[in-house]
């Protein structure tokens, strides 16, 4: 994504000079903000435990990056019908060690009256349930997403644009949006994902009750130079076919969801479900879920999260030998096929401090199977389960 970054400070300044637009009649201009200031470590120096897109993460030693972001959003409304907005984001980057900082929104949104708007530019996509808010910390109960869910489609915005629609029918509002846009996604490995996509999603507002179905439809291809070398030796070897299956171009995706929310009587509750199906083997099927639970006590919420995955696809590849002179491409494909898979429990305690801050701690056990799970930079001898640690004060502004 770096052709793509912004610096925040940038933001910050175009804001500032809009305000000043404002005094000679411009349009109104309003800037808001998030952050999080978090510490995070595990129990062990064999592996790290990262969030999506990382390049490094915390082991032993305590990390600021992990959990820790600082975003700007600025919107400039020219009459009730347009208005622009930005929002600029810094965090840890997926290609370095390093803190750098993306455009993840950048549209225009026309308001053709009161339930319909339209958005068109850099937006992000409804595949969750907290696709809009999965980086303002503040806004969620738990220090982070769940790891197991939130991993499946790790994508933050899209370039296109979006038709949404909100009505409210007695006591219950519905809110239905269509987008369509493409992205790509280039990790450490290095690994590009391009990907054109279609998302729908509809959710329900009922009192303290909320709602969500999601659906998703995609065009990826997969491009590094470790998977041209592999289907290069399978195409040499005279499996052909198996190299066909690997198909790395082109293939068809598809990702569906559910959620729930609940905020009853101080009762927290919050469970999604989420099932991902591509074509590619490179991109096993999955299936993942996680449920949230927490009551509030003044202005404390103590909480619970499970969140568990699993391959809904083979994790093996039956045409290839597993011994003899070709076992070693073997066990290369069979781990290019095998989504990492891994279970969690965490608790924490949110402490609402200040009408816009909160102070967040949260432990996590964290159990891979079959595998390394979601850790990053592993050494031999890597097993779980690993426990995390963390900390972490939420604000918005």
């Amino acid at each position: 994504m770096k052709p793509n970054m912004l610096h925040i400070s940038t933001l910050a300044v175009l804001g500032a000079c809009a305000c000043c637009a404002r005094a000679q009649d411009g349009p109104q201009v309003t800037i808001s903000g998030f952050g999080t200031a978090a510490l995070t470590r595990t129990d062990t120096d064999r592996g790290e435990f990262s969030r999506i897109n990382q390049a490094a993460g915390a082991a032993r030693d305590a990390r600021t990056g992990v959990d820790s972001n600082f975003g700007i959003q600025a919107t400039a409304r020219f009459s009730d019908a347009w208005s622009l907005t930005a929002q600029g984001l810094a965090r840890k980057s997926g290609e370095r060690d390093q803190f750098g900082a993306d455009l993840n929104w950048a549209f225009a949104k026309y308001q053709v009256n009161d339930d319909v708007a339209v958005r068109v530019g850099r937006i992000g996509m409804p595949i969750y349930m907290l696709s809009d808010s999965v980086n303002i910390g503040y806004a969620s109960t738990m220090l982070r997403p769940p790891t197991e869910m939130y991993r499946q489609v790790p994508l933050d915005y899209a370039s296109g644009g979006d038709l949404l629609y909100q009505h409210s029918f007695g006591d219950t509002t519905a809110t239905a949006q269509f987008a369509y846009g493409s992205a790509r996604n280039k990790t450490s490995g290095p690994t590009t994902a391009n990907a054109h996509i279609m998302a729908a999603q509809l959710q329900l507002e009922n009192g303290p009750f909320t709602y969500r179905a999601g659906y998703s439809r995609a065009r990826i291809s997969l491009h590094s130079a470790g998977i041209t070398t592999m289907l290069a030796a399978l195409r040499q070897a005279g499996f052909g076919p198996v190299a066909d299956q690997l198909n790395p171009v082109d293939n068809r995706g598809s990702f569906a969801s559910v959620g729930f929310t609940m905020d009853y009587r101080n009762v927290l509750a919050q469970a999604e479900y989420g099932k991902r199906k591509v074509d590619s083997a490179l991109a096993p099927d999955s299936s993942a879920w996680y449920v949230m639970l927490g009551y509030r006590w003044g202005k404390w919420v103590p909480f619970y999260v499970h969140g568990d995955m699993k391959q809904d696809s083979p994790r093996t590849v039956a045409a290839l030998p597993a011994s003899g002179p070709l076992a070693p491409l073997s066990a290369v494909v069979d781990a290019a096929v095998k989504s990492p898979l891994q279970s969690t429990d965490a608790a924490g305690l949110r402490w609402d401090f200040n009408k816009s801050a909160a102070l967040k701690v949260q432990v996590d056990r964290v159990r891979p199977r079959d595998g390394v799970g979601y850790f990053i930079n592993t050494k031999p001898g890597f097993s779980g389960p690993v426990t995390v640690y963390a900390a972490a004060v939420d604000f918005v502004f």
